[in-house]
């Protein structure tokens, strides 16, 4: 009988970790859907003007209407498009009516067509997106090269551009521009929630757990008669 407490406690405790860890998945997916319904929430609220002293956190996703002119400097972000392949993100300075100088992700743009952008007097027009502070950078992230940049770096940018640190990411832009720009709005479905899909791998973990301490307990029960 002392043979069966080992594999029996081993199954207990195995079964009873991996079960938490799903639950607790779970309870991760409930808070995430809250702060992804949150943030579609203030995506989708009407836009305002651009408030005197943006804040990183207080301001995140907040639409946004601004009048003024871009201001011709521009900084491209490699990154690529579903269907339309590999391009950039265009982030340009950009002169507000109030006498802010701040920054737009004007949209994507396909290589070789990013000398298609207009280039001569800034454009005029009017802006409508949303706040956002990207938290794309990490340790793995190139250093730019020029005016190529490999995530966006909103404090890093501010200064290469000579601007305040805000980025306006578009979801309408009204100027005279090119078509080849596509804006590529802030969507929830850039955000990850995978918790379900780790729940599920939690559970599994457990079922098979708890048949493999089922099979060394049915093992163990069977060794003396084995022994006879």
């Amino acid at each position: 009988m002392k043979r069966l407490w080992f594999p029996i406690l081993m199954g207990v405790v195995g079964v009873a970790v991996l079960l938490a860890l799903g639950i607790w998945q779970v309870q991760r997916m409930t808070w995430k859907g809250g702060v992804l319904a949150d943030i579609e929430a203030r995506i989708g609220a009407a836009p305002v003007a651009l408030p005197q002293a943006p804040d990183p956190e207080a301001d995140r996703y907040l639409p946004v209407d601004i009048e003024g002119a871009f201001t011709g400097d521009r900084l491209r972000v490699l990154t690529s498009l579903g269907d339309l392949g590999p391009g950039y993100r265009i982030v340009e300075g950009f002169d507000t009516a109030r006498g802010a100088r701040i920054m737009v992700d004007r949209g994507f743009v396909r290589q070789g067509d990013e000398d298609r952008l207009d280039s001569g007097a800034p454009a005029g027009g009017r802006v409508i997106g949303n706040l956002h502070w990207p938290q794309e950078v990490d340790g793995w992230t190139p250093e730019p090269e020029g005016n190529l940049w490999f995530a966006r770096d909103v404090d890093a940018m501010a200064a290469a551009l000579g601007t305040e640190p805000v980025l306006v990411v578009a979801a309408e832009v009204t100027a005279d521009v090119q078509g080849v720009l596509t804006a590529v709005p802030i969507a929830t479905g850039d955000i990850a929630n995978n918790h379900l899909e780790y729940a599920i791998t939690w559970f599994s973990l457990a079922v098979v757990w708890a048949g493999m301490s089922i099979y060394l307990v049915a093992r163990a029960r069977r060794m003396p008669k084995e022994d006879t």
